[in-house]
C-alpha cells in the first residue's frame, strides 16, 4: 500500500479531522475483530518469530528481520525470512536478498511458511504479519520508532494504528528504535507487564563520503522525516528534502525532475537504500544512498530471550 501519512496522525491533541473519521475507525475495528474470530489459525512444526508493528509503516521491521536472521545464523540455526508478495514491495525483498538467499515469498504468508518448512529450514522469521491470524507464531516482536511511537493513539483512518494500542499485549518483545523512553515503557507495561523492551539504533556506515557536499535528500518510506533526521545527526548539509508516499513506485519522470532540481541547486542527490532498490532498474543506479546497519542494545540479553523460542 502506497500512502502519504497525514500530519494529524501524529498530533498530540486530537484534530477535528481525526474525530470526524472515528466512525470509520470503529467500523474497521469491528471488521478486524470479526476477521480474527473467523480465521482458522494453522500450526506449523517449525518455530516462527514474527516481526510486526501496530503503527503503519516506517518502524524498521525489515532491518530487524535481517538482524534476527544474522543472530540465528550465529546460533548455528538454518533460518529463512518469510514475506508475503506485494507488487510494490520488491525493494524489501531485494534488501533481504542482499544479505541472504534464504527468503521465501508467497501469495499468502501461510503458503510461504509451509514452503519453507518443506524445504527444511529450522526457524522462520516472519517479516510483517502481526495482524495475520492464519499463522500460529511462537514469538511476536513489535517495532516502534521513537519519533512516532503510537502517534495520536487512534486506529486507521483517524490515526496511524493498524489496531488499537492494547494490541501490544499479544507481543512478548518490543524493540524501540531510538532513545530510552521511560514514559512509553510505562504505557506498554499497563497493557502487559510481561513484555520485555529493548532498544536499537541505526548506525550510518558511509556518511563520510557525503561530508562537505551540498545535498538534496529524497525518500519514499514510511516516515521520511526519520531519514532526514538521521542525515542531520550525521551533520550533513541537506539543502532540500523531498518526500514521497511509502513504497512509492518512482517513474523516470520523477527521477528526471529530481536530477533537474539537484542541478539547479548545485547539489547531489541522496536517498535510502530501500529507495535505491526501487530506482536502480530505471537507469538511475548511480544515485547515492545512505548505508545503515541496525545495532541492538543489550544484544546478548535479546539472544537469550530468542533462545527460548527456537
Amino acid at each position: 500500500m502506497s500512502i502519504r501519512k497525514p500530519k494529524f496522525w501524529d498530533y498530540k491533541e486530537l484534530s477535528s479531522i481525526a474525530i470526524f473519521l472515528l466512525p470509520i475507525s470503529f467500523f474497521l475495528i469491528l471488521l478486524s475483530f470479526l476477521k480474527k474470530k473467523l480465521t482458522i489459525t494453522k500450526n506449523f512444526k517449525v518455530p516462527i518469530l514474527c516481526v510486526g508493528n501496530i503503527y503503519i509503516g516506517g518502524t524498521g521491521k525489515t532491518p530487524l528481520s535481517i538482524k534476527l536472521y544474522e543472530i540465528l545464523k550465529s546460533l548455528k540455526k538454518n533460518p529463512a525470512i518469510i514475506k508475503k508478495y506485494y507488487k510494490n514491495q520488491r525493494d524489501e525483498i531485494d534488501l533481504i536478498r542482499k544479505v541472504t538467499k534464504n527468503v521465501i515469498v508467497g501469495s499468502t504468508r501461510a503458503e510461504a511458511v509451509l514452503s519453507a518448512q518443506n524445504k527444511g529450514y529450522d526457524s522462520l522469521i516472519l517479516d510483517d504479519g502481526y495482524q495475520d491470524y492464519s499463522i500460529k507464531k511462537d514469538l511476536n516482536i513489535l517495532c516502534f520508532n521513537e519519533k512516532q511511537l503510537l502517534g495520536n493513539g487512534l486506529t486507521l483512518p483517524s490515526g496511524p494504528l493498524r489496531e488499537s494500542a492494547s494490541g501490544v499485549k499479544n507481543s512478548k518483545l518490543i524493540i524501540i528504535n531510538g532513545k530510552k523512553n521511560i514514559k512509553f515503557e510505562r504505557k506498554i507495561k499497563e497493557f502487559s507487564n510481561k513484555i520485555k523492551i529493548f532498544y536499537s539504533n541505526y548506525i550510518p556506515i558511509n556518511y563520510g563520503k557525503f561530508k562537505n557536499k551540498k545535498l538534496i535528500a529524497f525518500a519514499g518510506i514510511g516516515n521520511p522525516e526519520n531519514f532526514f533526521s538521521l542525515l542531520k545527526q550525521c551533520k550533513l548539509d541537506v539543502k532540500k528534502k523531498v518526500s514521497f508516499p511509502d513504497h512509492y513506485l518512482y517513474t523516470k519522470k520523477d527521477l528526471k525532475n529530481l536530477r533537474a532540481l539537484s542541478k539547479r541547486n548545485n547539489c547531489e542527490l541522496i536517498t535510502t537504500e530501500k529507495d535505491y532498490f526501487r530506482i536502480k532498474n530505471l537507469g538511475y543506479g548511480n544515485i547515492n544512498f545512505l548505508l545503515i546497519k541496525l545495532k541492538i542494545l543489550k544484544k546478548l540479553e535479546l539472544i537469550e530471550e530468542l533462545k527460548k523460542y527456537i
